[in-house]
């Protein structure tokens, strides 16, 4: 197998999770473009089913299977279908998450454990599913970021907290099940990308956060494609428990 031939995906089944839009849509195509058959989920059925479409066109299968990630039953089921219809299950990207900006004093109980039931909760039932169908050569990627390790200037307690926990999940994750199961898990840290959560942040809130950011600009989302298609390959068979920030340099400053 050649350098370049470890970083393909052919006869592997992936997982997606929030790939309805944006990022999620974007990591569903690119695992299909390296030669992975794809499940995807989300709540929103009708977008669901365009990313579906996407990485049909890139020639690969794909299963839509609508479903709430904060609901055990529901990410049982996403695994039960795929192994079903795709055969097996190699990869989860754990991609679902919600974001919220509201100041610490005015946060409803309601507000904080909606962020935390998806972005933490969520990760941690689909990678409970998966882990009891995957082979041994598994991967789980789950999708964190910057903001689990700094702050941005807007009040997001819940989101941060949620990602924050996703760096402990990752790490013990990958503590438990690499060695016993040979399932490697590990995590992205993206920086700033253009997406459904960024498009709620204030007007100019993204341009002034650029000097904070060596690179000086935001990320495009195939600069996290290919990030994900390292730690889903063979190509990163010797990284687990890791958190891996894909963010221009920010956490450097």
């Amino acid at each position: 197998m050649s350098l370049l031939d470890r970083f393909r995906l052919d006869g592997k089944v992936a997982i997606v999770t929030g790939a309805s839009s944006g990022l999620g849509a974007a990591f569903a195509v690119g695992l299909a473009e390296a030669g992975a058959d794809v499940a995807v989920c989300a709540r929103r059925v009708e977008k669901l089913e365009a990313t579906a479409e996407r990485v049909r066109a890139a020639g690969r299968r794909c299963l839509a299977v609508p479903a709430d990630v904060a609901k055990p039953e529901d990410c049982a089921r996403v695994v039960e279908a795929t192994v079903a219809e795709l055969g097996r299950v190699d990869v989860l990207v754990n991609n679902a998450g919600v974001g919220t900006a509201v100041p610490a004093t005015r946060e409803t109980p309601e507000q904080f454990r909606q962020v935390i039931d998806i972005n933490l909760n969520g990760s941690y039932w689909m990678a409970q599913a998966c882990a009891r169908a995957m082979r041994e050569g598994g991967s789980i990627v789950n999708i964190g970021s910057v903001l689990g390790s700094t702050s941005a200037g807007l009040p997001q307690a819940a989101y941060a907290s949620s990602k924050a926990a996703i760096i402990g999940l990752t790490r013990d994750l990958a503590q438990q099940w690499t060695g016993r199961k040979g399932i490697r898990v590990n995590a992205l840290a993206p920086g700033f990308f253009p997406s459904e959560m960024t498009d709620q942040y204030p007007d100019g809130y993204i341009e002034s956060q650029m000097a904070r950011v060596p690179a000086g600009r935001a990320g495009d989302p195939s600069e996290l494609v290919t990030a994900l298609l390292f730690l889903a390959s063979d190509a990163g068979s010797y990284v687990t428990g890791i958190v891996v920030p894909v963010d221009g340099g920010l956490l450097t400053t």
